[in-house]
This record gives C-alpha cells, sequence and structure tokens, in this order.
C-alpha cells in the first residue's frame, strides 16, 4: 500500500469589498495547479466578510477542480497506447 498526501493551499484577499481566493495545490509529481475565486459585496448587503469568503473560496476550489480534471484528460491522451 502507498500513502500519498496532497495540499491545497487557500489565500483570501480582502480590499473595498471584494474578495479573491487564491487555491493552490502542490502533490509530489507533476506541476503545481493554481485558481483565483472571486466575490464582490453588493453595496446594499451587509458587511458579513465569511460570506464574500466562501463563496471566493467555493469558486477557487471548484476551478481548481475542473483544472485538475484536464490536466487528468490530457495526461490520459499522452498516454493512451493507441495513439486516439
Amino acid at each position: 500500500m502507498h500513502t500519498r498526501t496532497w495540499h491545497v493551499a487557500i489565500n483570501l484577499f480582502e480590499e473595498e469589498g471584494r474578495t479573491r481566493a487564491e487555491a493552490v495545490l502542490r502533490t509530489d509529481v507533476g506541476p503545481e495547479l493554481r485558481h483565483e475565486g472571486l466575490a464582490r459585496r453588493h453595496p446594499g448587503d451587509r458587511d458579513v466578510p465569511e460570506i464574500g469568503d466562501e463563496l471566493a473560496v467555493c469558486r477557487a476550489l471548484s476551478g481548481l477542480g475542473h483544472d485538475l480534471l484536464d490536466a487528468a484528460l490530457a495526461d490520459i491522451a499522452a498516454n493512451d497506447p493507441s495513439g486516439s
């Protein structure tokens, strides 16, 4: 049995009613993957930073998941012995 650990770091940046989340996936193989998610508070909404954090992180992780799927599909195509 072999166990691997992959790490996802999430960095949050807040400025003037906007939150940007950066999700970074680091593995022991392959390149690092990064994706950003953005959230913006509507001027009429209450200032609840947690909501912006949640939305921005959700969007960053969702995008990172799609990027990881794209990387897997590219690896499958590159390793297809039939060349199709």
